[in-house]
């Protein structure tokens, strides 16, 4: 079964972004948070659509196209394409046991979960790094009224650490004062 394929894996809580996202004058390059919500977890299904699925066992790897969309609780991935690597002798995702190395997405990257957005080119999740990244020319995050822009996402898994870079432009932020939630 293709949906448990990607049982060791969640998209869940990939964009807690927050006004907290804010660094001091030497931000103007790189902008560093910590995204306390960001965990792996495999306790709810996930669904995977696109128009066309190949699957090269030899190669180890699946090739979701057209139209990808992945939904897993609040969290939906969206992309033209999606490329599954995986490993192990006797592994295969048709089975459902694949041990996945990395995830590839690209073509209008679209990340959503509950009021939070990302919009990217290109995206890979390396899941033996525990590394999360999206990239492009213009890497947009927001939720509600905050805005943040650059245009390289990275976020580490296991810590919920993230940097936002600029790759020699500046790194924009917009934030909305009512955003904030009162002590």
């Amino acid at each position: 079964m293709i949906h448990s394929t990607f049982a060791k894996f969640s998209f869940a809580g990939f964009l807690l972004v927050s006004a907290g996202l804010v660094a001091g004058p030497s931000a103007a390059q790189t902008t560093n948070s910590q995204m306390n919500g960001l965990k792996l977890s495999n306790d709810q299904p996930i669904q995977i659509e696109s128009d066309q699925l190949e699957i090269r066992e030899q190669e180890k790897k699946a090739f979701f196209t057209g139209n990808v969309k992945v939904v897993q609780g609040t969290t939906t991935l969206q992309a033209g394409t999606m490329v599954v690597h995986y490993r192990g002798e006797g592994q295969t995702v048709t089975q459902g046991n694949a041990d996945i190395e990395k995830i590839d997405v690209a073509q209008k990257v679209f990340l959503s979960s509950g009021t939070q957005q990302a919009t990217a080119d290109t995206g890979y999740f390396d899941m033996t790094q525990q590394v999360f990244v999206l990239e492009g020319e213009r890497v947009v995050l927001s939720e509600g009224q905050n805005v943040f822009v650059g245009c390289k996402l990275t976020v580490q898994m296991n810590s919920g650490q993230a940097k936002l870079d600029s790759c020699g432009r500046r790194v924009q932020i917009q934030l909305d004062p009512k955003s904030q939630q009162s002590n």
